[in-house]
């Protein structure tokens, strides 16, 4: 069974994210949607409502499980049977750091990393973004996903 891992830390999961979830999941025939847990990030939503939010999107999707972790995401792949990491990059600076994170991985546990390019419709929007947005009181809805369009 090829089962993938798309992590991150999703504070909040944005239309771009379901995009990379939508795009990999027909690659796969499991994708667990990893939320990291990071205790220098101090995120709008704790990490059990990130996963709660994300899992209640995909919940008539079998083939989707959303878990969270606080270890080095190799482990984290290693402990779930992941062969493979899912991630989308906006950007040639994204690119290069998902390269050499990928390299670092791979040689860590042998799993590989599967790169998508974001939609060109979406690459501008990012977590940090749509949390800006919202401090300022501005209507972040379009950044976000609801059930109907997953």
């Amino acid at each position: 069974m090829n089962i993938a891992l798309f992590p991150g830390s999703f504070d909040p999961f944005t239309v771009g994210h379901a995009d990379i979830v939508r795009r990999a999941l027909p690659l796969f025939d499991r994708l667990i949607i990893a939320v990291g847990i990071n205790p220098s990030k101090h995120g709008e939503q704790t990490a059990v409502q990130r996963v709660e939010s994300i899992a209640s999107l995909y919940r008539k999707e079998p083939r989707i499980e959303v878990r969270a972790y606080s270890s080095l995401t190799v482990d984290f792949a290693s402990e779930c049977g992941a062969r493979y990491i899912v991630r989308g990059v906006r950007s040639p600076i994204d690119f290069e750091y998902e390269h050499n994170m990928a390299e670092v991985n791979r040689r860590l546990s042998g799993v590989e990393t599967v790169i998508l390019c974001a939609d060109p419709a979406l690459a501008h929007i990012s977590s940090s973004l749509v949390r800006e947005l919202e401090a300022f009181g501005r209507d972040v809805s379009e950044y976000l996903p609801s059930a109907s369009d997953i």
